[in-house]
């Protein structure tokens, strides 16, 4: 067995790989998915907060304004970002202090309040929109493009497998769905 270096991190995929036989190919699948997300997820939290000064919870929330141009009242908010109202409300403050984001009381219910981007919020949230999707391209460009392809749709196949053993409420009563920009299970 070789030791990884000091360099090296030591993850739990890692750990199941030295000895296969004592593993579930479920398990090692599983185990890869999550290292590779956490190593996407870790490199575009630095390069966000590098380039743009931001971190990944604001950049998702702009998402979230990007895509409803007329305003979202907070709660759903939260309920799209799958956080408390606690923690949107902190994101909201902090971005509207820097003018990107508008925060005004809704006509309909006084206690609710619509957010949505400004002019200058969008302009904002545009150019990390594209640095972010240029850095995912990156990240995943020694794959080819067919085996992109290739792997998009048997996840697909993956999701609908864990969906399918997942109890109507999910784990804990949770809701499972989520607001999702793909067009295929």
């Amino acid at each position: 067995m070789t030791r990884p270096s000091p360099r090296e991190p030591v993850d739990a995929e890692s750990k199941v790989g030295e000895d296969l036989s004592n593993h579930r190919v479920e398990l090692r699948l599983w185990l890869r998915l999550l290292t590779c997300a956490n190593l996407i997820e870790a490199e575009i939290r630095r390069r966000l907060r590098e380039t743009f000064d931001t971190t990944l919870p604001r950049f998702d929330l702009m998402a979230q304004l990007e895509r409803a141009p007329d305003g979202i009242l907070l709660g759903e908010l939260s309920r799209r970002m799958m956080v408390s109202n606690g923690n949107v409300t902190g994101l909201v403050e902090r971005l509207v202090q820097e003018g990107l984001i508008e925060r005004q009381v809704s006509e309909r219910d006084r206690r609710a309040a619509l957010v949505r981007l400004t002019a200058r919020g969008a302009e904002t949230f545009a150019a990390m929109a594209r640095a972010h999707s240029d850095w995912v391209a990156e990240l995943l460009a020694g794959l080819p493009i067919e085996d992109q392809k290739a792997l998009w749709s048997r996840l697909g196949d993956l999701k609908l497998s864990v969906r399918g053993a997942i109890s109507p409420g999910g784990p804990d009563g949770v809701l499972t769905d989520t607001i999702e920009a793909e067009t295929k299970p």
